[in-house]
């Protein structure tokens, strides 16, 4: 009965050993894989640096392009602002042209009666004064 007592002892040894030596194992690849998973997790960190940077530098360069739009947009109101004076001033002058020729168009109809009157009385003048110098004669 004593040796299945050391015999069970031995038994069970073996078995602690055997299961000892499965969990080394288990806890070597869980390291590796650990180790593994460091690295990558690593390598991701420097890259995600780089893309953050990347983006950083992407964002100001955007933010720059923004403001230099603004920038020239804001210029180029002031020239549609200009173009538009100009454009009243010239509608201001086309204006002005058509009352000065609507105002000389019936001035000149006015006038074109007092015109002819004028005329006529030059007319009987001159026949007046040619009779007079004729029956001098």
């Amino acid at each position: 009965m004593e040796v299945m007592l050391y015999l069970a002892a031995i038994i069970a040894a073996i078995a602690f050993v055997v299961l000892v030596i499965y969990v080394i194992i288990t806890l070597k690849a869980a390291k590796e894989t650990m180790g593994e998973v460091s690295t990558t997790l690593k390598g991701l960190e420097t890259q995600i640096q780089g893309v953050t940077t990347e983006t950083k530098e992407l964002l100001n360069k955007t933010n720059e392009l923004a403001d230099d739009m603004n920038k020239k947009s804001a210029k180029l109101n002031n020239l549609f602002d200009g173009a538009k004076g100009v454009g009243d001033s010239v509608r201001g002058f086309n204006e002005a042209l058509n009352d000065l020729s609507q105002s000389i168009s019936r001035t000149s109809k006015e006038d074109q009666a007092k015109a002819a009157e004028a005329v006529k009385w030059g007319a009987t003048i001159f026949d007046f004064v040619n009779n007079r110098k004729s029956k001098k004669k």
